[in-house]
């Protein structure tokens, strides 16, 4: 019994470790034209002088409490 426990769970971790191996899906890939692209429209972000205002939160209400009712 024990040795049946034994190889079901090296087996169970085993097949846990293969598996987190390539946690990224098959689409994921270098491509150095978007990288250049990418790259580039960061510089012409950085370079520009339009400066935005911040969104402004919006108000915070007072959470309510519960009432107790009292016997």
């Amino acid at each position: 019994m024990k040795r049946g426990l034994m190889i079901g769970l090296a087996l169970a971790a085993l097949c846990a470790a293969s598996t987190l191996a390539y946690a990224r899906p098959p689409t994921v890939m270098n491509s150095p034209g978007y990288d250049r692209r990418l790259q580039e429209s960061r510089k012409e972000l950085s370079g520009s002088m339009a400066i935005t205002e911040p969104a402004t939160a919006p108000a915070v209400k007072p959470k309510r409490g519960k009432k107790k009712h009292t016997n």
